[in-house]
């Protein structure tokens, strides 16, 4: 559902200002260092109660400030005369609240069935070329978004991993047992939830990929579990049973979840190792794609899209690709350049916001 207003307060180095956001298309125009991408940190705060750019929020808060706030106008329904929802997330001393029509949000998963965003912004870039545990976490967030049960188990294993862990290191093979099959119940949960995703998203992975990239090759995703995916759950036990010893001697879990792989491939190669800068970044961007299609599929919902200076990665041809083949939204947001050719991209229903010095005029 899109987003009807927002009031900032001390955050980053935005104006403290009520800033009406209703239309179907918002362009902030500004040069770097403007606050385009802080705003769109803050349409994601009051998406998730969390920063796409990592857990900062003493770093959030406007400088000579102790505390910040936002405030989003959320339209609730299609329904003429309902009131939006208000969505208030607020940040003192350490302590964040986050708050729902004024009643108190106490699982920011809550969040996630009101008004979840995609953002696209150059930090997706670790989910083509960084590490392994980087991409593991894009494809959970994809899970996540349509399955609170998904996350529910994923905490659960990270909860259990943690026990786990600290039982290797003190030896405590009393503890260990129970562990290992709390551990590999969880485990498989996940495992079967991956094994859809990979299903899910490959197909359109590849398709959409080619359609803007014209590479001539299939790029496809693949998922590669840690425990064999048909073993079952006493040959996982066995297994982690054969592996004591080192696990106690290193004090940490070998297997598991924790370590799967998602890797992608084109001609039997690994395509991240061998493609070019810009067919890395092409590839960050079409699984945000990907991941706004299946949460439409899955759920029937429109999400709101952030698109922070993704064009600028793009050459026109691409750029025009991409955006004739971006997934529909409840709303989104665009952050240019003042030299891009943003005119070319605006509709009628456009609203495009000049920003300098954090500080937005229309």
């Amino acid at each position: 559902m899109p987003f009807e207003q927002i009031r900032l307060f001390s955050f980053r180095n935005l104006q403290d200002a009520d800033i009406h956001i209703d239309a179907d298309r918002v362009f902030l125009v500004g040069e770097n260092g403007q606050g385009k991408t802080n705003f769109l940190e803050a349409l994601y705060y009051l998406s998730y109660g969390t920063s796409f750019r990592g857990p900062v929020d003493a770093e959030i808060v406007r400088h000579g400030s102790s505390s910040f706030a936002l405030f989003g106008g959320v339209k609730a329904s299609d329904a003429i005369g309902m009131p939006p929802d208000e969505i208030r997330v607020s940040w003192e001393g350490k302590v964040k609240e986050i708050r729902r029509n004024d009643k108190l949000v106490r699982d920011r998963k809550e969040l996630i069935e009101l008004n979840p965003s995609i953002v696209f912004c150059h930090e997706d870039f670790s989910f083509a070329a960084g590490e392994p545990e980087r991409r593991r976490f894009f494809f959970d967030q994809s899970a996540g978004l349509v399955s609170a049960g998904y996350i529910d188990i994923l905490r659960d294993y990270k909860r259990i991993l943690k026990q786990r862990n600290a039982a290797l290191k003190e030896a405590r093979h009393d503890l260990l047992a129970l562990l290992d099959s709390q551990l590999v119940g969880k485990g498989i949960a996940l495992m079967e939830g991956r094994t859809q995703l990979q299903a899910e998203f490959d197909c359109r992975f590849a398709l959409r990929y080619e359609a803007v990239s014209l590479l001539g090759t299939e790029v496809r995703i693949q998922y590669r579990p840690s425990w064999p995916a048909d073993i079952g759950l006493d040959r996982i036990l066995v297994r982690l049973e054969s592996k004591r010893a080192e696990e106690m001697a290193l004090g940490t879990s070998l297997s598991g979840p924790h370590r799967d792989r998602w890797s992608f491939f084109s001609g039997g190669t690994d395509f991240a190792a061998t493609a070019s800068t810009g067919q890395l970044r092409l590839l960050s961007l079409t699984l945000r794609m990907v991941q706004a299609e299946y949460y439409i599929a899955a759920t029937g919902r429109l999400p709101v899209l952030l698109l922070d200076d993704v064009l600028l990665e793009l050459d026109r041809g691409k750029r025009r690709r991409f955006l004739d083949i971006l997934p529909p939204s409840g709303q989104s947001f665009f952050t240019f350049l003042p030299g891009e050719p943003w005119e070319d991209y605006r509709t009628g229903s456009t609203l495009v916001y000049e920003v300098r010095n954090g500080r937005f005029k229309d």
